[in-house]
């Protein structure tokens, strides 16, 4: 085996499981889980019905590169999306589909990683853990940044010493953010793409949420949109992730993409070929059918835009709480420890949130997920709407 696996922290969810273990909550309220950032609204019928009509497609070996109508179409949705002329954005050498964005995040670390050279993998903290895993595995350092209440719970990458850059291979950034919802500005987008120009490392810039945002009239940007703002037309030492998880609500489907610097994706896709991770056909026509049609997706952020107003509204006197710019969570600062108020949610009212220090840790004498607690406003509004009242009648009693 690996040393480095002897590296990894339990996942979030096992220490959840610990942590509620032996609690028996109310039998006369029904659980409500907002832990777990599953989408729960319907899948769009036309993708289900393109996956069963080609399930004929189970008799023939997908390519690792997909089909070329596949990245056609996603290539045709980054331009609009992102604002990019089309003929900037090259399916056959800029684009290659991945079976979900968590094993393309965590493989291309590994394809890209020299473990030989020191190397250090930058990432936000709190964060989606397979970022940590995903460098530690590679062999590589992780250097937390850690992002804070007073800076919008944005990583600040002026923070970052230069000997600390001049080490790094890799930066993960995560936006809109995973836990805060909190959205990178072009201008940092901007500070980091220099960064990465001048001390040679690559940006992974995880963009798994980007079509859950508050304002119709302003998406946040994506990494691709600002380099090529700048002149970098080419995407060097860009590689942005994207999946139809949460944009379709179609996490089973497990499709996504990866896209940008052609040099870096041909040398992952050579990797890809060896991992043996090619998206099944079926898949491959359900996902064009998905990233044609916008209309579900507006639909999807009305939905989210309910139960946001709703929960807010009714725990808006009981806490500090505030709509976050994108996403589907709340990151909710908590009057008692994290983990404690976790347990006694759960054992006074059958909800469960994720504590925030079990997606963070502690760096620099910090752990910023500390008295937070993370809300998946996944379930259906009633359940949302069930959930605020009793969290603020459990508030109401601290």
């Amino acid at each position: 085996m690996t040393p480095n696996l002897q590296y990894l922290h339990p996942y979030p969810f096992e220490k959840l499981a610990q942590l509620k273990h032996g609690i028996v909550p109310p039998a006369g309220k029904p659980p409500i889980v907002l832990s777990i950032g599953e989408p729960t609204h319907v899948t769009p019928h036309f993708i289900e019905e393109a996956l069963l009509t080609h399930l004929h497609g189970l008799s023939n070996y997908p390519t690792t590169k997909g089909m070329p109508e596949l990245r056609t179409e996603i290539a045709g949705w980054i331009a609009k999306r992102f604002r990019i002329p089309a003929d900037f954005i090259n399916p056959e050498t800029q684009v290659l589909p991945v079976c979900g964005t968590r094993e393309a995040l965590f493989s291309f670390a590994q394809c890209l990683i020299d473990p030989s050279t020191s190397p250090v993998v930058i990432m936000p903290n709190p964060f989606y853990q397979i970022y940590e895993g995903a460098a530690l595995l590679a062999g590589a350092e992780p250097y937390f940044l850690n992002t804070l209440e007073e800076s919008d719970y944005l990583p600040d990458f002026d923070a970052v010493p230069e000997t600390i850059w001049q080490r790094c291979q890799l930066i993960y950034i995560c936006s809109p953010g995973n836990p805060s919802g909190s959205v990178i500005t072009q201008a940092n987008h901007e500070k980091l793409i220099n960064l990465a120009e001048k001390y040679d490392f690559v940006i992974a810039s995880d963009e798994c949420y980007t079509e859950l945002y508050d304002d119709e009239d302003n998406p946040p940007v994506g990494l691709l949109q600002t380099a090529y703002s700048m002149g970098n037309s080419a995407f060097k030492r860009c590689i942005v992730f994207h999946s139809l998880s949460k944009r379709s609500n179609a996490p089973g489907l497990r499709s996504g993409f990866v896209a940008g610097d052609a040099d870096i994706l041909h040398q992952y896709f050579q990797y890809r070929t060896y991992q043996g991770c090619a998206m099944p056909l079926p898949t491959q026509h359900a996902s064009i059918k998905a990233w044609q049609d916008e209309r579900h997706v507006v639909e999807n952020r009305r939905l989210y835009r309910e139960k946001f107003a709703a929960f807010i509204a009714i725990l808006a006197d009981a806490c500090k709480i505030q709509k976050p710019p994108a996403g589907f969570y709340v990151w909710l600062k908590t009057p008692v420890a994290d983990t404690g108020f976790t347990q006694q949610l759960f054992a006074q009212e059958n909800i469960t949130v994720l504590p925030g220090s079990f997606l963070s840790r502690e760096f620099a004498g910090i752990n910023p997920g500390v008295n937070h607690v993370r809300i998946a406003l996944v379930a259906p509004l009633d359940d949302c709407i069930d959930a605020a009242h009793r969290i603020k009648n459990f508030l109401n009693t601290l």
